[in-house]
């Protein structure tokens, strides 16, 4: 027998994609790289929309405090005087920001992965790989943001509102204070959320490596349905470390956006909280 007819046959290129750990989308490809933006628009921008009730009371309780007694009692005196509406009042800047800034989270995160732990230094240890891609992916995801959030906070925190929807809120700061007036909550952004995402995305990869070092198996080994179960446990547990890590720059961006002339039902703005 030849040693010819010992060799397998060559895999067709449909068979080579069957193989591929995303199916038909090659690792660190450019239609890699634009699946991970798009699926960081779609992660980021209608579930911070989702959650656009808690973050209004959370706003606002930062830069005042003695607003509301607790959470449920904000949604109730909220809803009672404007509905709905009010409950979820700041969404439009807050899924056109989100967006933006889950785009260039997820999409330059796995750029700079590939970037620092393939190209540049494929020796280095990958937790550090982890953490230099996600920082400096957050660096330009901020800068998307920052505009969006600036306008959110003004308006959620200011009552009568500062602006009633995000064309208003944009006119309003540009006119006053120019574009600059967008970007100057931009250093305590960065304060928050870079260590927030070089937490999340660290924490995130250790955690599902771990999870699957307990089940002895390896990842492809187990369907989609188990592969998403372990992505959305890891998820869960790099949200609470990186919440905590995070907590105190966040107070910052609402007190250093919020419209320090703005008055509550329930009295004027603690000075010490927005001096």
């Amino acid at each position: 027998m030849s040693s010819s007819t010992l060799k397998p046959p060559t895999p067709t290129e449909a068979q080579k994609e069957r193989y591929l750990p995303l199916g038909k989308i090659e690792p660190n490809s450019t239609k890699y790289f634009s699946s991970c933006l798009l699926g960081g628009i779609v992660a980021c921008g209608p579930t911070h929309t989702a959650v656009t009730p808690l973050d209004l009371v959370k706003c606002r309780r930062q830069v005042d405090p003695k607003i509301y007694s607790g959470n449920f009692q904000a949604w109730r005196s909220i809803f009672k005087a404007e509905g709905v509406r009010g409950v979820f009042f700041g969404w439009s800047p807050t899924f056109v920001g989100y967006s933006f800034q889950g785009a260039g989270k997820y999409g330059l995160y796995e750029v700079f992965k590939y970037l620092y732990g393939d190209r540049l230094a494929p020796n280095m240890n990958r937790t550090l790989v982890f953490l230099g891609a996600s920082a400096s992916a957050e660096f330009f995801a901020d800068i998307f943001l920052c505009p969006f959030e600036a306008i959110k906070v003004r308006m959620q925190t200011t009552l009568p509102p500062y602006a009633n929807n995000m064309r208003e809120g944009w006119s309003r700061v540009t006119a006053k204070e120019g574009i600059a007036g967008l970007y100057k909550g931009l250093v305590p952004l960065w304060g928050r959320q870079i260590p927030y995402t070089m937490c999340k995305f660290a924490t995130f990869e250790e955690a599902v490596k771990m999870i699957y070092k307990v089940t002895g198996k390896p990842k492809e080994s187990f369907g989609s349905g188990t592969q998403t179960a372990v992505s959305f446990l890891g998820g869960y547990i790099a949200g609470v470390a990186c919440a905590v890590v995070s907590h105190p720059a966040d107070v910052m961006v609402s007190k250093l956006n919020s419209d320090r002339k703005g008055a509550y039902p329930h009295g004027q703005l603690n000075p010490e909280i927005v001096s």
